[in-house]
């Protein structure tokens, strides 16, 4: 299906699914081109079965205030039927820490999600991923051994004390940990800019002066450059990518010394398709269209948009639009697809004519949430996420200086 007729069509009203593409297959199996590529042990009930949907009924009523349920935004409909909580990562983790009688965490959504609740709860608390394949592309496009390289770097070039290291909560554990133990923070798509600004006057005071104090922003290059360009009022030019598969990183020591925002070269698998045409093309097919995308997305790509904003701002944005105007978002089909059906009165286009499903957290299937819950109802706690009681304490150093944000 081309751009065009799918834009066309959506734009005679009513959401229009995009054409589709290849979804890794619901049940057992694993996907050796996938970020962490594991199996799931034990048998998985068959996607067919026509009594799943009562089983999974049947396994949370046993359950009961024993287990908690998150669900993330990007989740199949079928899992967040049975989610006690919906929302970002960041918001399902501290959900997740609210409920200290909730003996089992299940959290369907990726697995550095499940790695925080784990960090944020109680020693008392297991938390549980329903597929151990269900990874981020991501988080695992910053590997631990690699950041430490880095940091090795801008050792040598003498500017690793000008520099502050803010991690989005879209990472690992481990990197979250390198972060606190460098006096960094982690940050959310919403608290980007609260979190540069603190990091770059961190970087003032430990000597850096206020044109020289870096950043080293992990792993997503096109949150860190969107923020600092368009919230800090940087330039692209102060903005350099650190590529670690490059001798020092792809750049030369005077790059490093002259840049401001040292970006990791990473990003995210979905947000990353969406392109300046499709802007272009949607604008010139749905008259008076409002463009909203979330800020993983491409700087030419955002900076075409009308509104740029986090998951929870693109679902509050929707819920205050007047009836019958028209929206064109760019994010995970999941939520777009979720958000049209919420809001019948006004027309809802998604901004590719390709299909633009998060493939990992698509793991997380009602199969696997029924042999998860199942599992525990029998007493076999499966799937469990353990995160190094080291990497969890300087995480969670992390994790606690940006509540300390102001604003938070």
């Amino acid at each position: 299906m081309s751009t065009g007729s799918t834009l066309l069509d959506a734009a005679r009203g009513g959401f229009v699914e995009p054409s589709s593409s290849a979804l890794l297959l619901l049940g057992q199996g694993r996907d050796l081109a996938s970020e962490r590529g594991v199996e799931c042990v034990g048998d998985l009930p068959a996607p067919s079965d026509p009594d799943l949907v009562e089983r999974a009924r049947a396994a949370r009523a046993a359950l009961g205030e024993r287990a908690f349920v998150l669900g993330h935004h990007y989740q199949r409909d079928e899992v967040i039927d049975f989610a006690d909580v919906t929302g970002d990562s960041f918001k399902l983790a501290r959900e997740a820490a609210a409920r200290p009688e909730a003996e089992f965490i299940l959290f369907c959504g990726v697995h550095f999600m499940a790695e925080s609740a784990d960090i944020l709860t109680s020693d008392a608390q297991q938390v549980v991923l329903p597929d151990l394949a269900a990874g981020c592309s991501m988080a695992d496009m910053a590997a631990i051994d690699q950041v430490e390289d880095a940091w090795d770097v801008l050792e040598e070039v003498g500017i690793a004390d000008s520099t502050i290291p803010v991690t989005y909560m879209n990472s690992s554990a481990a990197i979250k940990a390198f972060t606190g133990r460098h006096g960094g923070t982690v940050c959310t798509s919403s608290n980007a800019e609260v979190a540069l600004r603190w990091a770059f006057g961190r970087a003032r005071s430990a000597g850096g002066g206020p044109d020289t104090g870096k950043v080293l922003f992990l792993p997503d290059q096109h949150l860190g450059r969107n923020t600092a360009v368009l919230k800090l009022a940087m330039s692209t030019g102060d903005c350099v990518v650190f590529d670690p598969r490059r001798p020092n990183g792809g750049l030369t020591d005077a790059e490093l010394r002259d840049a401001r925002m040292i970006l990791w070269r990473g990003h995210c698998s979905v947000h990353g398709r969406f392109s300046a045409k499709n802007v272009s093309d949607v604008r010139a097919a749905v008259p008076d269209v409002n463009v909203l995308v979330h800020p993983e997305c491409k700087y030419e790509v955002v900076t075409a948009a009308d509104l740029v904003g986090s998951t929870e701002f693109i679902i509050q944005t929707l819920d205050a639009a007047e009836p019958g105007s028209s929206w064109a978002i760019g994010t995970e089909l999941n939520l777009v697809r979720r958000v049209a059906r919420a809001h019948p009165d006004k027309q809802v286009h998604y901004l590719d004519s390709t299909v633009c499903f998060c493939s990992t957290m698509n793991r997380i299937d009602l199969p696997h949430l029924v042999w998860a819950m199942e599992s525990l109802v029998a007493g076999r706690v499966v799937n469990r996420i353990v995160v190094d009681a080291d990497d969890a304490h300087w995480a969670r150093v992390a994790l606690d200086q940006m509540l300390a944000l102001p604003g938070i």
